[in-house]
């Protein structure tokens, strides 16, 4: 039987990868362009009643803000979210992969979805790819078992750890989180208000514009 000229094939296809790895090889001053990262800033952190998710809403390409109001926290499932850093597409599509998974998973079972299933499949996806899919990850939400959070890295590397943060900004962040955190710390109500210095903010070198990190939301971002 003769072999269809066209197949259908099932998820990512990096033959021009690897058509670009072979001219660099006969080619040693040819540039293959490069996926630029979009990403800038993603954190969670668990507390005793839940799971809190943040993320800048800037896309930059490395010095430039390229996008302004970037949707970076995904709904995975009920009371399960994701934050992507890295290439905003590919954290995208890889986000939304794992929540039509996870739907059919729910509608096949019947049970209610758990945080470990869903950085399973997100993990398994990554570590396919080697790689390639340039998303790191944030997964938190609430299941049977409580709150929970786990980061997810593009070579499908996970941590579950009680705080964490990705991205260009993740220096700044965790050193944040890391003098401030406590375990079983509960919910307390704060006043909204922009980041434009007209509320008082508890520690000023925090959100400083020139603190290490520079990924503060002053450049017409904001946080989420």
């Amino acid at each position: 039987m003769l072999k269809p000229a066209l197949e259908a094939r099932r998820g990512f296809s990096f033959e021009n990868c690897q058509r670009n790895a072979s001219l660099e090889r006969v080619l040693p001053g040819l540039r293959i362009p490069q996926a630029h990262r979009t990403g800038t800033t993603i954190a969670g952190l668990v507390f005793q009643d839940g799971v809190i998710l943040g993320a800048d809403t800037r896309a930059t390409s490395d010095s430039v803000v390229m996008d302004k109001n970037c949707e970076k926290i995904h709904f995975i499932a009920p009371k399960i979210y994701c934050c992507g850093a890295g290439v905003a597409a590919d954290a995208e599509m890889t986000t939304r992969l794992a929540a039509s998974n996870m739907e059919l998973h729910a509608l096949s079972t019947g049970r209610e979805i758990r945080v470990a299933t869903v950085t399973r499949v997100l993990r398994q996806t990554l570590f396919r790819y080697r790689g390639h899919v340039g998303a790191s990850l944030i997964v938190g939400g609430v299941d049977l078992t409580g709150p929970q959070l786990y980061s997810v890295h593009p070579h499908g590397s996970y941590s579950r750890l009680p705080f964490t943060a990705l991205g260009s900004g993740q220096d700044a962040a965790l050193a944040v989180l890391e003098d401030r955190f406590q375990p079983n710390m509960r919910a307390q109500p704060l006043p909204l208000c922009p980041w434009d210095h007209s509320c008082a903010v508890p520690d000023s070198e925090a959100t400083d514009p020139g603190a290490a990190g520079g990924n503060r939301a002053g450049h017409g971002g904001g946080v989420k």
